[in-house]
């Protein structure tokens, strides 16, 4: 037995490391340990084992990561890395720069079935981000991290902004392609300047010389400005799918391959100026597009926060603080069923938390005094004060709002006419090319290579595909800008179709600013400290309403609170018990049809009087009214119908249906869904919540207050509710402008195919169209979109 095939024997075919014993094989594969094994089986299940090709052990060996993540273990370091944690669960966001095609998704999604205590990830592929949520009682945040490690795919960590900083890296790893494709590109170009104008005699001698230099120049092109093309296209095949990258490194290496085989041969001078040309161009497109990609990610994550607020403690009295705004350190409110935004100690109140919105899990968790509660915590019970120990991450409560258990299946058109284009153009694509080569190749060799290459280069689905995500981008700036967050930009084209809108009333087409309240009752001061105390735990519109009208006061303890969507609340306070609401919840019968909106108040069973509330409407409105038709317009509250004659300037009197419970609010809305209508539920996000998630798409309305719904489609700020009519409008545009990109695309496909077929097209010219194009539609949709949101008011 040679030496060589003790050291295959005794060799961990995965890491390298030395085996102890043959214990673990597979498919005549040894390996050092059960870990090790697996990770085979799986590559090996699923095809994948050219992971092996790159490395001939690319796994990570225990002496290599012996001791490197330890750091992990540090209490301190955990807490400033994940982003939730409880007894079971963690989630943690990682950023993996190995990331870089289908097949890395996939395995990195596979996470489960290389350790079971992996329950989901979901990857950012733009951000190269990966989210993971694991059981914390089973596998460490080291175990993970070391597990990424040893599949390829260890995650950059650092305390600081990881993500800005490897986005940066990225970025100067593109430009360094960039650069030396350019400087080859500029030195071939030079070299070739005698076959452009014909060699002499006295310069035929240096024409085999420069050839050589030629190639000399087109190697770091190709195998190194090029790579990722190569990298992309082995991925299609083994993946069994097209892409565009696939003909594209097709023509790269028939360019390289005919310009070495030439200039060997001396038959001719090559491509070389070409195939620099090419890669140079293409490369330039791809810096435009992540360019704008970043920029766009940018915008959404760093300079559009949601359009709500949070109460700041500063000395005795609350301030009303943006989002945008809140710092570590603050003291903030978190009343009846609010979001925390961002990571806090608990200080004061009976916290029980709903963390469905970042778990999937809707059992309410008890917090204690002193403990940090995660971002994204829905309090349940009593109002709680805080203290933000980490700053806001809009970027982080974005993630959690796509959050698969309250995203609707939505029926995104556009992206699947995307998903079309790419897998059948490129088939196409490659059927032409090889078509050309084959008619020309009998007759005029030469011309059929050129013509062959040009249909490879020039015929870009990247047009098409760019269209919609550009397009969608932009149109979601504008609407952040003019303080109306969309969830994502699907929500754009769900926007466009709509053709049914229901409202609810109060907090929604009504607003707490101007409206005139009464108190008909005789209360003591006692007596409305004990309201003051008990409305000040809720977020309800009305309930702020008497805040603010019996002014502030010094809040008592409560306990036992307990707030009844659409009808009212109740709490415990000292020995008094007190009641608040409606006249069905307070004293157990409806009240006759009253002239306005009505609170009633029972402390100790003893019922003292009541609230009453003269609504004003918001401003645009009357806007709204016009919306009819096209749009099938409907109110639904569960207040009673004392002011319908007010509502029917912007309402048909069948179109209006009062004292509706929540469940009645998502049964209007199912019904209005089976008569095949695209509903949009607008609501205040409290006592709708259901309906609006429901919706095929749900809009909250704020009023400077945290009252979002992770059920909700879009954030819509009460200042731009008179802007309905113009987004509505606009969403339409925005889809006008992606069906004319398609159009654009498409003439310049059929156009640049017809003259490259003929031969008559040089490939460097078709490299020098196809980044060209790209620009193009980038230019018109975003100063279309521009356009059209500047001729319906918007910013």
């Amino acid at each position: 037995m040679t030496e060589s095939t003790i050291a295959q024997l005794t060799t961990c075919y995965h890491c390298g490391e030395d085996c102890v014993s043959t214990t673990y094989k597979f498919e005549e594969k040894t390996f050092c340990c059960q870990g090790c094994e697996s990770v085979y089986r799986i590559l090996s299940e699923n095809k994948l084992c050219s992971y092996y090709n790159y490395n001939d052990h690319p796994g990570a060996t225990r002496q290599r990561i012996d001791k490197r993540f330890d750091y992990l273990d540090e209490p301190s370091i955990i807490k400033e890395l994940i982003d939730y944690t409880d007894n079971e669960i963690t989630t943690v966001t990682l950023y993996i720069p190995h990331i870089h095609c289908s097949s890395c998704i996939w395995l990195l999604e596979k996470l489960n079935k290389f350790n079971p205590a992996v329950h989901h990830c979901r990857i950012d592929f733009l951000k190269k981000q990966l989210n993971i949520k694991f059981d914390n009682q089973k596998l460490s945040l080291k175990g993970l991290v070391e597990l990424l490690y040893d599949i390829g795919y260890e995650p950059v960590i650092s305390l600081q902004d990881v993500i800005k900083k490897q986005n940066g890296a990225d970025k100067d790893n593109l430009v360094a392609k960039i650069a030396v494709a350019g400087f080859c590109f500029g030195n071939v170009m030079l070299l070739s300047f005698p076959e452009y104008f014909g060699l002499s005699a006295y310069e035929q001698s240096f024409r085999h010389f420069f050839g050589w230099l030629n190639i000399a120049f087109c190697l770091p092109v190709v195998f190194y400005s090029g790579t990722g093309y190569f990298t992309s296209a082995w991925q299609n095949i083994r993946n069994k799918v097209m892409h565009i990258d696939f003909p594209l490194a097709l023509g790269i290496a028939v360019l390289f391959g005919r310009t070495v085989i030439e200039i060997l041969t001396k038959s001719g001078a090559g491509f070389a100026d070409t195939l620099c040309g090419l890669v140079f161009f293409l490369l330039v497109g791809k810096f435009v597009q992540r360019k704008t990609y970043n920029h766009i990610s940018f915008e959404r994550d760093y300079r559009s926060f949601f359009p709500v607020a949070v109460q700041v403690i500063e000395g005795d009295a609350e301030k009303s603080v943006p989002l945008a705004n809140l710092k570590v350190g603050q003291r903030i409110v978190i009343r009846h069923s609010e979001i925390i935004p961002a990571d806090a100690i608990l200080l004061k109140g009976e916290a029980l938390i709903d963390f469905s919105f970042v778990t999937g899990e809707s059992v309410p968790v008890n917090k204690t005094l002193g403990e940090i509660i995660y971002a994204g915590g829905r309090q349940t019970s009593e109002a709680i004060e805080m203290e933000v120990v980490k700053p806001v991450s809009q970027s982080y409560l974005t993630q959690l709002w796509n959050n698969e258990a309250f995203t609707s299946q939505q029926d995104n058109r556009m992206q699947t006419f995307n998903e079309k284009v790419s897998k059948y153009f490129t088939v196409v694509l490659l059927v032409i090319a090889f078509g050309c080569l084959a008619f020309w190749l009998p007759t005029d060799a030469r011309r059929g290579l050129a013509a062959f290459t040009a249909v490879l280069i020039v015929a870009c689905p990247c047009a098409l595909a760019l269209s919609t995500p550009f397009t969608m981008s932009a149109a979601l700036s504008i609407f952040d800008r003019n303080l109306f967050y969309l969830k994502n930009t699907a929500v754009v084209e769900q926007l466009a179709r709509i053709d049914t809108i229901v409202f609810d009333k109060t907090g929604t087409i009504t607003t707490s600013g101007g409206n005139n309240i009464t108190l008909n009752a005789v209360l003591r001061g006692h007596e409305k400290q004990l309201i003051y105390s008990t409305c000040a735990n809720s977020n309800h519109p009305l309930s702020r309403m008497i805040c603010r009208y019996l002014g502030s006061m010094a809040k008592l303890p409560v306990k036992e609170y307990t707030e009844m969507p659409g009808k009212g609340i109740s709490a415990v306070i000292g020995t008094d018990n007190i009641r608040l609401g409606s006249g069905k919840f307070v004293f157990g019968h409806t009240e006759e049809d009253a002239l306005s909106t009505r609170v009633h108040i029972m402390i100790n069973e003893e019922y003292l009087g009541y609230f009453t509330f003269t609504q004003s409407y918001r401003q645009g409105l009357d806007k709204v009214g016009h919306l009819s038709p096209p749009y099938r317009l409907f109110l639904v509250s569960g207040d009673q119908n004392h002011e319908k004659k007010e509502l029917l300037n912007v309402f048909e009197a069948g179109q209006m249906h009062f004292d509706q419970s929540p469940q009645q609010k998502l049964g209007f809305i199912q019904l209005l869904q089976q008569h095949r209508g695209k509903v949009m539920m607008v609501g205040d996000g409290l006592n709708d919540a259901g309906a609006l998630k429901q919706s095929d798409l749900g809009i909250a309305v704020t009023d400077n207050v945290n009252n979002f719904s992770p059920g909700c489609d879009a954030i819509l700020d009460g200042k731009s509710f008179g802007k309905l009519p113009a987004f509505l409008q606009f969403s339409k545009s925005t889809v006008r402008i992606i069906h004319c990109s398609f159009f654009i695309s498409l003439t310049y496909n059929l156009i640049g195919l017809s003259y490259a077929v003929t031969g008559s097209l040089s490939p460097l010219i078709a490299a020098i169209l196809m980044p060209v194009s790209t620009v193009t539609i980038i230019s018109f949709t975003t100063i279309a979109t521009h356009m059209a949101a500047r001729r319906r008011g918007l910013q």
